[in-house]
């Protein structure tokens, strides 16, 4: 589901300033349209991990840079995966 800022900030109970730090620190990556950003429900699952990761967990910016970095390679991988049984299927 596609989300405007103020509907993005509400739904995640995020301040203003914090989303746009993360999105500073490319932790977001929101879509850029004629109307302004748009944020995806992968962008709210990323929030709530960070915000676990930060709170639960304790772990400061270095540490979520790595994780959140490294959450995207494990699913760049799995797509690649993806993409390789099916063209394997197709042969």
């Amino acid at each position: 589901m596609a989300m405007g800022k103020l509907e993005f900030l509400a739904s995640c109970g995020v301040e203003r300033q914090t989303l746009e730090i993360w999105i500073e620190q490319q932790w977001l990556l929101p879509e850029a349209t004629s109307s302004g950003e748009v944020f995806s429900d992968r962008d709210a699952a990323r929030v709530r991990l960070i915000q676990d990761l930060q709170g639960r967990f304790g772990v400061n910016d270095e540490g979520i840079d790595l994780i959140l970095h490294l959450v995207d390679q494990l699913h760049g991988m799995r797509r690649a995966l993806a993409e390789l049984q099916h063209s394997l299927r197709e042969t």
